[in-house]
């Protein structure tokens, strides 16, 4: 399992409290080809503020793809949380 952008992850939902938003998807093929590297982006925007993060799961398929190359027997599974926070929450920093 790879973790998307871990060094930007200030709090991790999957562990200790039950999101407000929880969005996952699995996908499966036999065969997947780039024709160019993907540029991929996961951002939250929320108000008063959120707390969030995202998680990807891949099996045969590399972190970074490269293009033209022919992955066999893929499968990712990716999850997104996010919990709504008021700003005079105590955890809030």
């Amino acid at each position: 399992m790879s973790a998307d952008h871990p060094e930007d992850r200030r709090w991790d939902p999957f562990d200790d409290e039950i999101p407000d938003v929880d969005v996952s998807m699995s996908v499966r093929a036999r065969e997947l080809r780039f024709g160019i590297v993907p540029e991929i982006n996961v951002s939250f925007e929320g108000e008063p503020a959120v707390r969030s993060s995202s998680r990807t799961e891949r099996e045969n398929l590399p972190d970074e793809v490269e293009p033209g190359v022919t992955y066999r027997d893929i499968g990712v599974r990716w999850q997104a949380r996010a919990r709504i926070v008021h700003p005079a929450d105590p955890d809030v920093h």
